[in-house]
This record gives C-alpha cells, sequence and structure tokens, in this order.
C-alpha cells in the first residue's frame, strides 16, 4: 500500500519534474511575470497615452486571435453533425477487450444508487466491464453507503489510503494499479454516459490510427432548467463540446480534455507516467502532455450526461479550481518554452497559448476593459484631462477596444446560442446574459489566482445530488400546501 501511495503521489514528480506541477514556479518564470506586468505599468507613468495605445494595440491583436478561433467555433454548429449510425463497433462481444471504468469518489453517497443505475446500463458485456468505484480512507459516509448496497460483480471497490495531496488524479493513480483493463476511461459520480458509449471509443481507436492516444466523449447537462447557472452552464457545455473542441482540432491546435468521459488504451496513460496529483485540473494538463508526445485526441458523438451546478457557491469552488488548473498548467508548459515548442511546433504552441493562455487572461482582464472604457469616457465627458490637453486616449483605440470586446460577445452568444439549440437548450433570452456569467467567471479567476500563490492543491469538491435534491424539496412543499388546501 505504501508503494502505490508513493507511487501514485510522486512518480510524475520525480520522473519527469518539468512536467509536474509538485514544483514551485521558477524564479525565472516568476520574474519574466513580474517584469511583463511591472515594466508597463512603470512605462505607463512616464508615457501614458503612448503605453496605453501600444497596450490597447497589443490586446487587440491578442484578443482577436481569441475571437476568430471562436468564430471557427461558431462555424462548427453550422455543419451536420456526424451521424451515430455505425459508430458503435461491430467486434463481436467475445472478442471485445477488457474495459476498466474509474470512478473517483468523494462524498458520494447521495448519487450512488443513480450511479450504479447509470454502469449497469452500459451496453458492454458485464464479464469485459471491470468497473472500480475509487473512496477516499477518510470518507466514511461513502464507505457506509456502498457497503449497504448489492454491487453488480463487475464492480470492485478501492480504498484510497489518507494522505496529501488530496486530489481526484492522486485517486486515479492509486486506483489504476487495480485495473485489468486493455482500455479505459474515467467517469464522475453523476455521470450518466450513453450505453454505446464504450463501443464508440473502441471504434474510433480502431480506425484513428496508430497515433490516437484517447477519444474524448462530450459532456451536456441533464438538469439544464433548474436554475439560472444551470442554463449558462449548460449553453457553456454545448459550445465548448460540441463547437470548441471541434474546431480546435480542425485548427491542429492541442486540446485539453474535459474531467470526464476521457477514453485511453492502459498503454497510453502508463506511458504519460498517469496523472499529476498536484494538478487540479489533471485532464486538461493530460491533454497537453499527449500532444507533446506528438499523439493525438479525437471526439465521438456518444455523450456523457452530467449534472450542472444550480447554486453560487457550488458554481463559485468548482469554477475556481478549474482557473486555479488552467493557470497551473500554462505555468507548468511555459517552464522550458524552447522545449515546448521544440514539441508542438510553433503553429501549435501559438494555438494553446490563444486558447488557454487567452482564456484565463480573459478572465483576470475583462473587467479592467470596462474599467478602462468607462473611466476614460467619463473623464473626457468631465473635461478632465489628467495627462494634458489630449484625451486619455485616442478615439481610434476605444474603437479597437470595443470592437474587440462586442466581437467577442456576438460571437460566442451565436455559439452558445446555435450549439446549446441543438442540444434541446433553447433559451433564448439566457444568451444574452453572457457578459453577467463572463463577470462572474471574472470572479472565481480572481480568487483562483489568490489561491494559487496561497494554496495550489487545494481540491474544492462540488456537490453532486442537488439536482434531485432540489426537486424533493419543491414537490415537498408542494405538498404541503396542497395539503393546507385541502
Amino acid at each position: 500500500t505504501a508503494v502505490l501511495l508513493a507511487r501514485a503521489t510522486r512518480a510524475l514528480a520525480r520522473l519527469r519534474p518539468d512536467v509536474s506541477a509538485s514544483r514551485a514556479v521558477p524564479l525565472r518564470q516568476l520574474l519574466a511575470l513580474l517584469l511583463s506586468i511591472g515594466l508597463p505599468i512603470g512605462v505607463l507613468a512616464i508615457y501614458p497615452r503612448q503605453t496605453l495605445g501600444f497596450l490597447a494595440i497589443a490586446a487587440a491583436l491578442f484578443f482577436a486571435a481569441v475571437v476568430a478561433v471562436r468564430s471557427v467555433a461558431l462555424i462548427e454548429t453550422l455543419r451536420p453533425r456526424p451521424s451515430r449510425t455505425g459508430q458503435a463497433t461491430a467486434i463481436p462481444d467475445a472478442e471485445l477487450p477488457v474495459y476498466s471504468i474509474l470512478v473517483p469518489l468523494v462524498d458520494e453517497a447521495d448519487v450512488l444508487d443513480d450511479l450504479v443505475a447509470s454502469l449497469a446500463a452500459i451496453d458492454y458485456p458485464a464479464a469485459k466491464l471491470d468497473v472500480l468505484l475509487v473512496l477516499e480512507e477518510r470518507d466514511r459516509k461513502t464507505q457506509a453507503a456502498v457497503a449497504t448496497r448489492r454491487l453488480p460483480p463487475f464492480i470492485r471497490i478501492v480504498v484510497v489510503p489518507d494522505g496529501l495531496p488530496r486530489t481526484k488524479p492522486k485517486a486515479l493513480n492509486y486506483a489504476l494499479a487495480f485495473a485489468r483493463g486493455a482500455y479505459l476511461v474515467v467517469y464522475d459520480a453523476e455521470d450518466r454516459p450513453e450505453p454505446d458509449q464504450l463501443r464508440s471509443a473502441l471504434e474510433a481507436f480502431a480506425t484513428g490510427g496508430p497515433d490516437l492516444a484517447c477519444v474524448q466523449a462530450p459532456l451536456n447537462i441533464y438538469n439544464a432548467r433548474q436554475s439560472w447557472l444551470s442554463k449558462q452552464f449548460a449553453l457553456e457545455y454545448s459550445a465548448l463540446f460540441d463547437a470548441i473542441l471541434p474546431a480546435l482540432h480542425r485548427l491542429d491546435i492541442p486540446l485539453p480534455l474535459g474531467g470526464t468521459s476521457n477514453h485511453f488504451p492502459r498503454g497510453v496513460i502508463d506511458a504519460l507516467l498517469w496523472w499529476d496529483p498536484y494538478n487540479v485540473t489533471e485532464d486538461a494538463d493530460l491533454g497537453i502532455r499527449i500532444a507533446r508526445r506528438g499523439w493525438r485526441t479525437a471526439t465521438i458523438t456518444a455523450t456523457t450526461w452530467e449534472e450542472a451546478p444550480v447554486e453560487p457557491l457550488q458554481w463559485f469552488r468548482q469554477r475556481t479550481r478549474w482557473l486555479k488548473g488552467w493557470m497551473q498548467t500554462v505555468l507548468v508548459h511555459t517552464r522550458r518554452h524552447r522545449r515546448l515548442r521544440r514539441d508542438l511546433g510553433l503553429w501549435r504552441t501559438l494555438g494553446l497559448h490563444v486558447y488557454m493562455t487567452g482564456l484565463v487572461v480573459s478572465a483576470l482582464a475583462h473587467p479592467w476593459l470596462y474599467v478602462g472604457l468607462v473611466t476614460g469616457y467619463g473623464l473626457d465627458a468631465l473635461g478632465i484631462r489628467p495627462f494634458g490637453d489630449e484625451p486619455l486616449m485616442a478615439g481610434t483605440l476605444y474603437v479597437v477596444a470595443i470592437t474587440t470586446l462586442v466581437g467577442g460577445y456576438v460571437v460566442s452568444i451565436a455559439t452558445n446560442i446555435v450549439a446549446g439549440a441543438r442540444r434541446g437548450h433553447t433559451y433564448w433570452f439566457q444568451p444574452l446574459l453572457t457578459p453577467v456569467y463572463w463577470l462572474m467567471i471574472s470572479t472565481a479567476a480572481y480568487r483562483a489566482l489568490y489561491q494559487l500563490a496561497t494554496d495550489p492543491y487545494r481540491w474544492e469538491k462540488t456537490k453532486h445530488g442537488l439536482a434531485r435534491g432540489r426537486g424533493q424539496r419543491r414537490r415537498l412543499r408542494a405538498n404541503k400546501f396542497l395539503n393546507k388546501l385541502t
């Protein structure tokens, strides 16, 4: 047990420290970050108008590239969706490989019955299924709930010994030692994969060539109508998995994986030295490491349906972890930028920065764009010239800034509308609230930045089962109301 725990926790850090988030930010990288922030501020104090003009143009060029990628994603939503016909493999059941399903659980007693039902509904021979429910030693409640259930014979229990870091990837690394499948997939506790997903993934591997290392199934939302947040989340997921990831694939940009429904040959995971236990978005990091090995990730259409956050605090904690993990991933893979360019090539490196770095920078910069525009217009309207007779920013720079902002909104809103509608999420008013949703993401981004500096490996658990719980509470209130009437 001690040996397995040590391997799960330290293998990547020991054998490939250059791609492990366990290391602190190198001094040269920290100095570069501080210089990139401090130098513009210093020059701004001396040459305010010229510096603002340069920064506005540089930001506009960078975000124009982000908008361009989003535009390709919008085009993807207008293409006919691939047919599900013929995606599932025709391999006879007797010749199918053993398939391991890893399901890490923490405080998930409330969704256990739904999870077992979803796993039992998978269209795959039970004798070839190897399902591991990965429990934490300290999570006595879930262990007790599992002990009271009569589980199908293809489900086994793995208990991960307690120890730092307490993260999902560490649990996956530990459980991997007990998996016996030639292929494997990771599901979350609330996941409802479509029954033919394993067969569809095998068909993709069979026809995808020897460099196909991962198959990502799309994720979507089954409780989209439950709250304003769940509706926004459903639109966001529809755009991400049905438009943005296919666009990245078409542009040959590395795909950061989603947190679940990633299918791998077992040999790929072993060659990559497993998941990084110190990265709180181990999925995104693994997608970049796959690309750096020269391997590919493909997508299929067999969907996994998930539960969206329905309460603000639940959403806020999850989004903080996601953004902190993306920050970790960008920092880790830019430690040795020359090697990154050698691994990916110039085009794919630029694409990685446009998408991943762009997502982080956009979230951090978004509210400041409003502050700058409002301040500039306000000072001009009041006739205040803090830097001489000229206005704070030239009129053309205002046009550039507003055009970039509006262009990003229009493309993203249109993508959300089209992608959401194709998934049945026809909330015509909700996409118009995208600016509000983006400002919420910016708030989470600054909390993520603070956590990255103070508590980088903290894993804030997303509470599941609220979809059913809220419905039950509403039904109870309705019953009480009817009882009063009668």
